[in-house]
């Protein structure tokens, strides 16, 4: 009887990856077809200790070059956990910026930033496609997982180049575990339709940064494996 249970145990155990496995598979070519943003009810759950450890919200802000003084653009924030550590490393001279399409999301991260006392941060609805800055306005725009979700992603990191300084960086990171993962070298494609191009690539296949830029010539492009 034992040994019959132990049996049905293992079965379960080693049944679990190829189900799971195979829900991520049919989510993919779902999405594929038909893009979405997350919905809210789903905030909490995507943001769970495992991503925190594979992302850690204050590495991640130093791993998109946000530094202090800096005026950051925030697409997509979820609950805002990665926007709140983004804003906090900008310091009190810089500011952040975070859009969603989704109302409740920007709640969560109004909520979130009042709760913790950070204040030098705005979050707004508004469209990818139809950022409401000036052209030439941001230091540093980033994305977390964000990019495949984009109907035409082409189209938005067009609206990204006008709204971003000369100088200027996107930084578009993308794991593997999600349903709307892009490889880096799509993301690179849309780039350069775009008019941006790689300045640099931080990580790999599982767990990528790219990091964009206006000028390709004066940025010579290289990649850090970590």
């Amino acid at each position: 009887m034992i040994k019959q249970q132990l049996l049905r145990l293992l079965k379960a155990i080693l049944l679990l990856p190829v189900v799971l496995l195979a829900c991520h598979t049919l989510v993919r070519i779902v999405r594929r077809f038909h893009k979405f943003p997350i919905p809210q009810f789903l905030a909490n759950f995507i943001d769970n200790p495992l991503r925190r450890r594979l992302q850690p919200p204050d590495a991640t802000a130093v791993r998109h070059g946000v530094e202090p003084g800096m005026t950051v653009l925030d697409v997509g924030p979820g609950n805002g956990r990665f926007s709140i550590a983004a804003a906090r490393r900008a310091g009190p001279s810089g500011y952040l910026h975070t859009i969603d399409i989704e109302p409740k999301m920007i709640e969560r991260v109004q909520q979130r930033a009042a709760a913790e006392g950070v204040t030098n941060i705005e979050a707004r609805v508004a469209s990818a496609y139809e950022l409401p800055y000036p052209d030439d306005f941001f230091d540093l725009i980033y994305m977390i997982t964000v990019t495949g979700e984009i109907p035409d992603p082409v189209r938005a990191l067009r609206e990204f180049r006008r709204v971003l300084k000369p100088s200027g960086a996107v930084a578009v990171s993308e794991i593997l575990v999600d349903p709307d993962y892009p490889r880096a070298s799509t993301v690179t494609r849309w780039a350069a339709a775009a008019g941006l191009h790689p300045v640099k690539k931080i990580g790999n296949f599982f767990y990528y940064t790219l990091v964009l830029g206006l000028d390709a010539r004066q940025r010579p492009a290289q990649v850090e494996e970590q």
